[in-house]
């Protein structure tokens, strides 16, 4: 029976994914030349379409310090990687004028992909770090230019039991090239809700905290690795104990 509920959760849930990326789609497509109306259009997406898939999963969030995000745009937000249900969190939280980042496996996405292509957000391609690079280096004269905030899991990839993984420095660049500051958030227990391996929902309450605003305009390229370390070490704290890292693990 729990497998059966779970299944139609996740049913209701790709159906609501789907009607609203072909709406969205059809409303971004007159806008191809206006980058930044797309990113907003697919931010009202988010909005809506995250919120009603945390439903369908059975999470019911909690945000504190919610204001925090608006308060600090333009900003770059960093959020730690332990579950699909962050992606969905992730574009619900995501301020207007904010940018996600994705990997490009995200593009093949039925009707979500399709979207993402045309949304003006962001997709990197992880296998190719140079490419990575270039694109994180144009999008910094982007936010520069359009005072656009990012929302990006510094990870780089989903944990696979919950625990915060190393950071890797593409968020200390950006940082440096905006002069943007840094707002971590934390989620509590997003692995238990929608955990990896076979399709099963546990509905629970979701616990975000966004914590206070990094003032980043001391950064500096040489000690890049010190930053990200700086920010890991912020987020560790503040996650609870079954979430922190085993061992030492800062930045990669």
């Amino acid at each position: 029976m729990r497998s059966l509920i779970s299944y139609l959760r996740f049913l209701a849930g790709f159906s609501i994914v789907a009607v609203g990326s072909v709406i969205a789609f059809v409303a971004a497509l007159p806008f191809i030349p206006w980058r930044q109306t797309r990113i907003r259009i697919c931010n009202l997406y988010g909005h809506i379409v995250g919120r009603a898939v945390l439903f369908c999963a059975g999470a019911t969030p909690v945000v504190r310090n919610r204001e925090r995000i608006v308060a600090s745009m333009p900003a770059i937000f960093v959020c730690n990687h332990t579950s699909t249900l962050d992606a969905f969190l992730s574009i619900w939280l995501c301020p207007y004028d904010a940018c996600g980042v994705f990997k490009r496996e995200v593009l093949w996405i039925p009707f979500f992909g399709q979207l993402l292509a045309l949304s003006g957000h962001l997709t990197l391609n992880r296998k190719n770090s140079g490419s990575a690079v270039e694109t994180l280096k144009d999008t910094a004269v982007l936010m520069k230019e359009k005072r656009l905030g990012i929302w990006i899991m510094p990870e780089g990839t989903r944990s696979k039991d919950g625990r915060l993984l190393p950071f890797k420095k593409g968020f200390v660049h950006l940082a440096i090239a905006s002069g943007l500051p840094v707002v971590p958030v934390a989620v509590h227990g997003a692995h238990r809700n929608w955990p990896l391996g076979p399709l099963n929902f546990t509905p629970m309450t979701l616990e975000i905290d966004v914590l206070p605003a990094i003032d980043t305009s001391g950064w500096t390229e040489a000690n890049a690795a010190e930053h990200a370390a700086e920010v890991h070490a912020v987020m560790k704290a503040a996650l609870k104990e079954d979430q922190r890292p085993a061992g030492l693990a800062l930045a990669a």
